[in-house]
């Protein structure tokens, strides 16, 4: 599967756009809308356009380890609301979440239940991180 539209502007909507490189609340080097890796680093800056490239990469990436991850039948939203919570917090928090394993038994609605439990960043909750969240478990509960 590919993430939607309505995946990607969700994404860009909580990610944001910045196109010169930060440190995101946890010291970590970002740049775009949300990229890390190895080729951020202080001073860097983007196009919009470059943006726009980086969040496609990226995202191919986290469409394959969900679809690796998920061996259950999902829909596009709830496709959709695994890509946003992978692409911000990592594959490894998905692969070891309750949120997953309780999916990947078929308990949906439990596995919806899970979204806000991950609204922390660097030990804190985070108001921003748990409206995410939360309508990360709007659309996983939306009907397609």
């Amino acid at each position: 599967m590919k993430t939607s539209p309505k995946g990607i502007a969700l994404i860009q909507q909580f990610e944001g756009l910045r196109l010169a490189a930060y440190q995101d609340v946890v010291g970590v080097w970002t740049i775009g809308y949300g990229h890390t890796g190895a080729d951020v680093r202080p001073g860097l800056a983007i196009t919009q356009a470059q943006a726009v490239q980086l969040l496609a990469a990226d995202l191919a990436r986290f469409e394959a380890g969900v679809g690796r991850l998920v061996t259950v039948a999902v829909n596009q939203n709830q496709f959709d609301a695994l890509v946003s919570f992978s692409y911000n917090l990592g594959l490894g928090s998905l692969q070891q979440s309750t949120l997953l394993r309780l999916l990947n038994q078929g308990d949906y609605a439990g596995a919806a239940g899970q979204f806000p439990r991950w609204d922390k960043a660097g030990g804190q909750a985070l108001p921003g991180l748990l409206k995410r969240r939360q309508a990360e478990q709007a659309l996983f509960l939306e009907r397609a």
